[in-house]
């Protein structure tokens, strides 16, 4: 298999373009043509990763956390990354990360949180603005159902929980083909006018190409008419941290427990217990201190993150339980969607799980 056939994958589930500015997923190391013969995953990459990838002869590390998160000045044997990038090209082994990008999808590492704790009603925490698109295109009204259907096959005309939206208005166009011309309708030289519908609908930035090759596709005139507007609104299916609800609630000291087992926390650092059932849940893997004032406003009544400091837990003001379970217990189960979408899609493809403990932090 080719190492392109697997990042295009995980591309279209988790699209680069969800990626925070700060971050770097992707391609880390690697040829996209070259054949891999099987997948390490894990959540950081180390030297003893590629040690263990050599050993098990899989010649693709896919990681969590990337390798080259911040600017490489030079590659040499004197600092960890730099022995790693040697190794890992001198063994021809290719390094892909999926970061900020997974953490931003339903179905990324939040979502994985959910899961486990088990709670219902998910919903984005924070979800993103500007990723949102409006097409408006003009169509004959005889084929205006063909085009229509075929931008809501290429992912267009999603609110919400609503699929195949639009807005139609019935009108008049008017064009006149130039010398160079094969008008569908009409004649070259000759205004002509037509009954159109002009079609709105939304799309999410990142399907923009499909949707216009689509549209392309299935319109009937040689110069299409369309407008692709920016627009402000929400986009509930990406975003940062995820809120749900308990199916029963129960006492925070009973929900904390179950949580130190459930993430394997070796503890659990949080802020004063406000004496209240935990019933709402907000949740953000990795470093999400920052988004503890979406969850007070959410009506949640506990947040689980990693790497809250010390003032930080002042900020509950005994309105929230903070939970600090550990940067990497939030996101220790990164591996296992990494794991479960690469054999469901590609059964004959061998993953392995790596059998090594990256986190670099220890508890006595």
């Amino acid at each position: 298999m080719k190492l392109k056939q697997i990042t295009a994958f995980l591309e279209k589930l988790a699209p680069l373009i969800y990626q925070e500015s700060y971050d770097n997923s992707g391609l880390q190391i690697g040829d996209p043509g070259m054949d891999i013969s099987g997948a390490l995953i894990t959540l950081d990459v180390t030297e003893e990763i590629i040690d263990e990838a050599i050993r098990k002869n899989l010649n693709l590390v896919l990681s969590h956390h990337p390798l080259l998160f911040g600017g490489v000045k030079s590659v040499t044997a004197s600092t960890m990354v730099g022995r790693i990038i040697l190794k890992a090209i001198r063994n021809d082994i290719a390094i892909y990360s999926a970061h900020t990008n997974l953490d931003s999808i339903k179905q990324g590492v939040n979502g994985k949180i959910c899961e486990i704790i088990g709670l219902k009603n998910q919903k984005i925490l924070e979800p993103v603005s500007g990723r949102l698109k409006k097409l408006v295109v003009f169509v004959p009204t005889e084929h205006a159902d063909k085009v229509r259907e075929a931008l809501f096959a290429a992912g267009a005309g999603f609110i919400g929980n609503y699929d195949s939206c639009s807005y139609n208005i019935s009108g008049e166009g008017t064009f006149r083909g130039g010398e160079n011309t094969t008008p569908f309708v009409g004649k070259k030289g000759e205004l002509h006018r037509e009954a159109e519908v002009r079609i709105e609908t939304v799309f999410p930035e990142h399907e923009k190409g499909r949707v216009i090759t689509a549209m392309l596709q299935a319109h009937p005139y040689e110069e299409v008419a369309y407008d692709i507007y920016p627009i402000e609104n929400k986009y509930p299916e990406i975003g940062m941290g995820m809120i749900g609800d308990l199916e029963h609630p129960v006492s925070e000291t009973e929900f904390l427990l179950e949580l130190k087992e459930s993430f394997h926390a070796g503890v659990i650092r949080h802020s004063s217990l406000l004496g209240k059932e935990i019933k709402r849940v907000a949740v953000c893997g990795g470093a999400g201190s920052s988004m503890l004032r979406s969850a007070i406003a959410g009506k949640a009544d506990i947040f689980i993150s990693g790497d809250f400091k010390y003032h930080q837990f002042f900020d509950a003001e005994n309105k929230i339980l903070i939970a600090d379970i550990g940067h990497f217990e939030s996101e220790q189960f990164t591996r296992e969607i990494f794991y479960d979408l690469l054999i469901k899609n590609f059964p004959k493809f061998a993953v392995q799980l790596s059998e090594i403990n990256t986190n670099p932090i220890k508890y006595v």
